[in-house]
């Protein structure tokens, strides 16, 4: 037996190029006239909506914010023609306006959802989309009842990154999904001094990772998690509060999720995304998250290399919008709806319960966010 063999090493194949899979990736579009949006919230996300909107020619013919003044400048920035407003219950009167997006942070969301909601009005909800489980399911109820779409702004769904891969693995490019790792590491340092992200303690495994635990519910769909076990840890030479390492790992009954993040790398920043299936492997790597320009793809038959079209920041936000306005369109129940979403946040509850703890942690054992 050579030392090859003994290491059990294969011999090297010849690499065979294929043409790429047939993989539609691209944020959806409705095919006729859009229904009027407004748009509740004007702080900083605000900007990548109303950029998205705009780009697709979505007419958003109302903008609200307690701060009349931030308000009139995104209405100067992007759409002149739009009414301002200080209340935004002005906007839910409006029988012209069919879809709201509502932007402030998850507590005060609360309220101006369920309000819109029994309003009739379509609603697109930030993310994370609630802090309780419970709240959730009674606002999708709330929603079916007044027979309203309710969809949340997962807009790392469209990335293009993540768009492919959740297509292809959906389209059974690779067969069955035996493992998913994401490897970041990414500067986060701009965070230092802003008691908005500081105070958050599990600002990866929550504020930033609920991407990855949505995604990762999209790429595993039809297999059901058990347990996570979570970690999160601070430095010394950090130069912010929250722990900037953290990771996570998703059990399935015959497959594994691993996440892991270094958000203080301020030197050689990467972001590895590997989908390994029982018939091939997908993988995308960039320098940072809106920056992943091609999908590297592996099959039986052969491999290629996909180049990928825009980036998270442009596509996402336009995705999560069109898919709504397709949904409204279609009469059915938007990909990015808030009762999907509750399986992503089942996830991530439960991966900062034991990061807290230092134990795994059941799937659907927490519902709410830990403190």
């Amino acid at each position: 037996m050579s030392e090859e063999d003994d290491y059990g090493l294969s011999p090297s194949k010849e690499i065979v190029e294929i043409d790429p899979p047939a993989v539609d990736y691209k944020p959806p579009r409705p095919k006729n006239d859009q229904p009027k949006i407004a748009l509740i919230g004007t702080g900083g996300i605000s900007e990548f909506h109303l950029k998205a909107y705009l780009a697709c020619g979505y007419e958003v013919a109302a903008i609200a914010s307690r701060t009349r003044s931030k308000a009139e400048a995104k209405r100067d920035e992007f759409y002149p023609e739009a009414e301002v407003y200080d209340d935004y219950h002005a906007i839910l009167e409006r029988d012209d306006i069919e879809v709201v997006d509502v932007t402030p942070h998850p507590l005060d969301r609360l309220p101006i959802i369920r309000e819109a909601i029994e309003a009739g009005k379509h609603v697109l909800s930030q993310k994370p989309f609630v802090l309780d489980l419970a709240d959730g399911e009674k606002l999708v109820r709330l929603a079916e009842e007044k027979g309203v779409k309710l969809a949340v702004n997962q807009n790392g769904r469209w990335a293009p990154h993540f768009a492919y891969l959740r297509q292809a693995v959906t389209a059974g490019v690779i067969g069955r999904v035996t493992s998913l790792d994401f490897n970041l590491q990414w500067d986060q340092t701009w965070i230092k001094g802003t008691s908005e992200f500081e105070s958050i303690h599990h600002l990866i495994l929550f504020d930033f990772a609920v991407h990855w635990f949505d995604i990762t519910t999209c790429i595993m769909a039809g297999q059901e998690p058990t347990r996570v076990m979570a970690s999160a840890i601070r430095y010394d030479e950090q130069v912010y509060t929250p722990p900037a390492l953290a990771s996570a790992i998703i059990e399935y009954p015959g497959a594994q999720v691993r996440m892991s993040f270094n958000a203080h790398t301020t030197l050689g920043e990467e972001d590895v995304t590997t989908v390994v299936g029982t018939k091939g492997t997908l993988r995308s790597r960039g320098p940072g998250l809106n920056e992943q320009p091609e999908m590297e793809v592996y099959l039986e038959e052969g491999q290629c290399r996909v180049p990928l079209e825009s980036c998270w920041f442009d596509a996402g936000f336009q995705g999560t919008m069109g898919e709504l306005l397709c949904a409204i369109e279609e009469d059915r129940e938007p990909n990015n709806s808030a009762k999907s979403n509750l399986k992503s946040l089942e996830l991530c509850f439960a991966a900062l319960a034991s990061a807290d703890s230092g134990q795994p942690v059941e799937v659907g054992s927490v519902r709410t966010v830990s403190s």
